[in-house]
């Protein structure tokens, strides 16, 4: 069924309250603002962007520990591309970012996944290499994969992986944000939309949580405006019959029980801990670290910890930023206080207008302009 159809049948609803339904997904943001669904559907309808910005939330220690391993280290540092743009919080003067780091003369790459990190490190066998792998559960399986690749070295013949390949992960589990949020006594949203791609590699059931136990309609879409319009009318309807299930709208790709066999690599190479969110503070059980058989390529016990005790903590957003309430959905991109005025995607201060995924950059790319009134 076409985008029409959908919009007809949400339409056709009658709410007489204002109902928001926020996506987790930065992708989803995406979609939903350069097809325009905002000004398609009816007014009492309002959709939340959420948690689902992996750059947003990627704490500034971290960010902060790869700068200085290229800068103090001399390694070949490798991250994906949003992450050279992010700022940290430093004196006026000093190197902000990974791209700064590039341009005063450190070994700084930007790749697309944790095969070219492998690739390089073998063609550059005299120089250490360190992969800042930052990102959710998509990004995590393939590293996990390249990990049980590698396998374990043996005494006798030195397997195993590249011997000067480290590993700065700071991966994140999506749905522990949303379960703090529901938790929190102040959610900000009636219905919730999950993420298809994390959906397809840990399975629809991650979600059945919102159901079961806050009775919140959900339903898991992908990234075509029928997609997501069709999950839209799913919770809209479950809202106004009463009914509470978990639909998936993404059958095409979403399957019970995910990807067996990305979810086994994870678990054989993965430890699930307590990890800090920029600007949110440590969420139990809501990132990733190499299991202790893996610690030859892990970075955090290579090399030299650089960051201060100062930047471990919730509130490391620049002065005046909000990216931390739009991160958690309690405000719009366009009401922070900085947002078109001080930060802009050319000269960005928070992490939400850094990243494609980051609901201020996509707002921006989408032409919405400063709430003045904010």
């Amino acid at each position: 069924m076409n985008a029409r159809h959908w919009l007809s049948k949400i339409h056709a609803l009658a709410f007489d309250r204002p109902v928001k339904i926020m996506n987790v997904c930065g992708g989803h943001e995406r979609a939903i603002t350069h097809a325009g669904l905002r000004g398609a559907l009816p007014a009492w309808l309002e959709l939340v962007p959420g948690p689902g910005c992996p750059v947003c939330i990627c704490p500034e220690e971290d960010i902060y520990q790869a700068i200085q391993l290229a800068l103090q280290d001399k390694v070949i540092l490798l991250a994906y591309g949003d992450m050279l743009r992010v700022p940290v919080n430093v004196a006026k003067g000093e190197v902000r970012s990974l791209i700064e780091a590039q341009a005063a003369g450190a070994d700084v790459r930007p790749i697309a996944s944790p095969i070219e990190a492998r690739k390089i490190a073998l063609d550059n066998p005299g120089r250490p290499v360190v992969f800042f792998a930052a990102g959710f559960e998509t990004t995590t399986a393939p590293l996990a994969a390249m990990l049980a690749e590698m396998k374990l070295p043996s005494p006798a013949s030195g397997g195993g992986g590249p011997n000067n390949l480290s590993i700065l992960l700071s991966g994140r589990l999506t749905w522990p944000a949303v379960a703090m949020l529901l938790h929190s006594g102040r959610p900000g949203f009636d219905a919730l939309i999950a993420p298809g791609h994390v959906s397809a590699v840990m399975g629809p059931e991650e979600w059945q949580f919102v159901v079961d136990q806050h009775n919140i309609p959900a339903a898991v879409a992908g990234f075509t405006p029928e997609s997501l319009l069709a999950a839209f009318y799913s919770v809209l309807r479950q809202l106004e019959s009463g009914e509470r299930f978990l639909d998936n709208c993404y059958r095409e790709v979403v399957m019970p029980g995910g990807n067996p066999t990305g979810r086994r690599l994870m678990a054989a190479t993965l430890d699930v801990v307590d990890a800090n969110w920029r600007g949110i503070g440590v969420i139990p059980a809501s990132g990733y670290a190499l299991k202790p058989a893996f610690a030859r390529y892990d970075a955090r016990k290579r090399y030299p910890d650089h960051s201060a005790p100062g930047r471990r903590r919730a509130g490391e957003m620049p002065p005046g930023c909000d990216c931390a309430e739009v991160v958690l959905g309690r405000r719009y991109p366009n009401q922070c206080r900085l947002y078109g005025r001080a930060c802009t995607p050319r000269h960005p201060v928070g992490p939400c207008m850094v990243s494609d995924e980051g609901a201020c950059r996509i707002w921006w790319a989408g032409g919405v302009e400063a709430d003045l009134t904010a």
